[in-house]
This record gives C-alpha cells, sequence and structure tokens, in this order.
C-alpha cells in the first residue's frame, strides 16, 4: 500500500514539470529557468503553493498573489500522470519497465496537451524520440528488434500513406508530418503487433470526439480535430489491455 501511494505521488510530481513543458516547449523557452512562475503576474510561486493537486484545492484555483485565475488543466496533467504512474506501477511493480513505460507514457501526455492546444507535435519530442525509444524497446524492453523496427517503419509508413491518399483526393492537408513521426515513435517502442490495435482504437475514439464536436459546435466535416491525443489514448489503453486483444488477434491466424 505504501509504494502504491508512492507510485501517485511520485507521477503527480512528474506532472507538475510535465505542466512545465506543456506551457514551455511550444514557446520555445526553457524549462530549468526560470523556476515555476504565475503566467499572469509572473510571481514566483511558493514551494507550498506548488505542491500538486493540494495546491490548487487550498488556493480554490487563483493565484495567491494577483488573484488570477489557474487553469483546471495544471491539476488534470498532475491527476492524469498520477494515475498512469500508479497503474504502471501496479502491471510493472518497481523494476526497469515501470520507469521507461511511465518515460514514455509521460512524453506522450506533454504531447496531447500541446497538440490539443496548439496542434502541432514538436520535433524535439519526437524526433529523438523514434531512436530513443527503440533502443529502449530492444535493450531494456526486449521487444524483439525486428519487430521494434518493422513497427517504426510500418508507423510511420502507415500514417504517411494516409495522408497522401487523403491530399491527393481531398486537394488539401489532412494528418500533419507530426502525427506520422508520432506513430512511427511508437510503433518502434512497442513493436509492430501493436499497431493494428492502436490505429483501431484511436481512429474509432477520434471519430466518436469528432462527431461529437461537428453536432456541439454545428461546424462541418473540415473541423480540425488533432489526432495525438487519440494515438496517445490507444497506446495507454494497448499497454494495459491490447496485448491480450493482439495474442488473440495472431492467435486465431
Amino acid at each position: 500500500m505504501f509504494l502504491n501511494s508512492l507510485a501517485f505521488v511520485f507521477g503527480a510530481a512528474i506532472g507538475s514539470f510535465l505542466n512545465v513543458c506543456i506551457f514551455r516547449l511550444p514557446a520555445k523557452l526553457s524549462i530549468i529557468k526560470p523556476g515555476s512562475r504565475c503566467p499572469h503576474c509572473l510571481h514566483p510561486v511558493r514551494f507550498y503553493d506548488n505542491i500538486p493537486i493540494i495546491s490548487y484545492i487550498f488556493l480554490r484555483g487563483k493565484c495567491r498573489d494577483c488573484g488570477a485565475g489557474i487553469s483546471w488543466r495544471y491539476p488534470l496533467v498532475e491527476l492524469i500522470t498520477a494515475v498512469l504512474s500508479l497503474l504502471l506501477f501496479l502491471k510493472f511493480g518497481l523494476t526497469l519497465k515501470f520507469f521507461v513505460f511511465f518515460i514514455f507514457i509521460a512524453v506522450l501526455i506533454v504531447i496531447t496537451f500541446i497538440d490539443l492546444d496548439h496542434q502541432i507535435i514538436p520535433d524535439i519530442l519526437s524526433l529523438p524520440g523514434i531512436p530513443i525509444f527503440f533502443l529502449a524497446a530492444i535493450f531494456l524492453v526486449k521487444v524483439p528488434w525486428l519487430d521494434a523496427l518493422l513497427g517504426l517503419l510500418i508507423g510511420g509508413g502507415v500514417l504517411l500513406t494516409i495522408a497522401l491518399v487523403y491530399e491527393l483526393i481531398s486537394k488539401r492537408e489532412g494528418m500533419g508530418g507530426g502525427d506520422i513521426k508520432l506513430l512511427a515513435m511508437i510503433g518502434g517502442f512497442l513493436g509492430w503487433k501493436s499497431l493494428l490495435f492502436i490505429l483501431l482504437f484511436s481512429s474509432l475514439f477520434g471519430a466518436i470526439v469528432g462527431l461529437t464536436l461537428i453536432i456541439i459546435k454545428k461546424q462541418d466535416m473540415k473541423y480540425a480535430v488533432p489526432f495525438g491525443p487519440f494515438l496517445a489514448a490507444a497506446v495507454a489503453a494497448y499497454i494495459f489491455w491490447g496485448e491480450e486483444f493482439t495474442r488473440l488477434l495472431f492467435i486465431s491466424y
């Protein structure tokens, strides 16, 4: 029970840092300096006002110095990271796999919220992520090297093909280059067998959310919905449930 709580607190603390990355990376600011500060009055955040989740509740979502509202996204990111940290710990225990998968998930969380805000997936995350997680898959997670290589090539190739066909038919850009690099990173880390589940889950989830937004906002089918968050959600689903799906799929054939 103590270790479970520690995994949750660890995740929440890292989530606080991920908020810094989400805010500063698109603006091309340092994620190290300066320390946390209010985006409105720029006053440095006191250490006791920077406790993940808890400080937001005690401050009632407002800056102690200027009274400006603090986005609910800050505690949400911390809570999501904490919950996923706990779930990964329950799956892998205190092992190297836990830390590798946690880092991978943390990168996906940053990508998700940047994509939601700016409709971009920063190359600074995806491009280094492709070789780093490819090597981590082979040497740390023990994914067969051919599975990882095929995952990288197929992952990037599938979305690239879809993007080219869509652009050819519709005469406008659909899938962004960031999504292509992201799926290459995902395939290189999880292996090619993960891609069917991830593409099915993300496409179905994305279609449901996209159609819902179109109905609510009364937009036409050109309403842009970033695909990165759905790929990230599919990865999380695959880590916890997808391996069984993949095993059953390939056994049936």
